[in-house]
């Protein structure tokens, strides 16, 4: 899903953001931003995108245990979930 949105915000962007950053959302933190980097300079020596990609992946991190307190909150409310 990541790498798909990436790909949208390339095309919006006229190809000022890489795709390959999609792929570093949420996964193996922080293996999957070194995996973009490797990637990158694979297709061209003069990428750097390490810290875009790691910036990505924290965002993502973030998003999910935000989703997650979210979450356990409204359980706690039904009842379902002890506090």
């Amino acid at each position: 899903m990541g790498v798909l949105f990436g790909k949208l915000m390339c095309a919006m962007t006229g190809g000022k953001i890489n795709p390959l950053i999609g792929a570093a959302g949420i996964s193996a933190f922080p293996m999957s931003a070194r995996v973009v980097q490797v990637e990158g300079q694979k297709y061209n020596k003069k990428n750097y995108l390490l810290m875009h990609a790691m910036s990505a992946n924290a965002g993502g991190q973030i998003g999910s245990v935000i989703a997650a307190a979210v979450m356990l909150s409204v359980l706690q409310g039904m009842g379902i979930v002890g506090g």
